[in-house]
């Protein structure tokens, strides 16, 4: 049923969606996943006694690490990995509320020029698997997200080591 307006695909001839999940992390692409949704998707009405559609702006924080602020992975010591500075970790923690604020301040201020029913959600964990989890628990009607971005010289050195694994 998806049509094709001006080269992108659009789902105008879908209506009834109960449930929309839109992972944002607050970079652009996520962003325009989102802008993206509310234009182009539409939601269940309310009906007697029914719910209506919902759009749930879904964000995933990284598990707490001293290296989360850079790199969700972990940085090298040389000593043991699971040694814990309660500092550091209630820095960080609070660090990624705040991201976590600012990501959802700047959805719902997207979502707040649009009449829709939104609802926000965060969870902690490995975005992959969290995202996932969610959309079942939710029982999500689709899931949108948006494209991962690499500029020219990163792709080149990607499809180079593709090519390189495959000889």
């Amino acid at each position: 049923m998806s049509q094709f307006e001006g080269g992108a695909p659009t789902m105008s001839g879908i209506g009834k969606l109960g449930c929309v999940i839109v992972a944002v992390d607050g970079s652009d692409e996520s962003m325009d996943a989102l802008k993206w949704a509310l234009d182009n998707l539409k939601l269940k009405l309310r009906e007697d006694d029914s719910e209506p559609g919902t759009f749930v702006i879904l964000h995933v924080q990284s598990l707490p690490s001293i290296a989360a602020g850079l790199n969700p992975g972990a940085i090298p010591f040389g000593g043991p990995s699971d040694l814990e500075v309660p500092a550091f970790t209630a820095a960080i923690e609070a660090h990624q509320r705040r991201i976590s604020e600012a990501v959802l301040a700047h959805a719902l201020k997207i979502c707040s020029e649009k009449n829709v029913n939104v609802k926000t959600q965060v969870v902690i964990g490995d975005p992959k698997e969290m995202i996932c989890e969610v959309a079942r628990n939710l029982h999500g009607d689709l899931l949108v997200m948006g494209c991962r971005s690499f500029g020219p010289i990163k792709r080149m050195f990607l499809v180079r080591e593709f090519l390189g694994s495959l000889l």
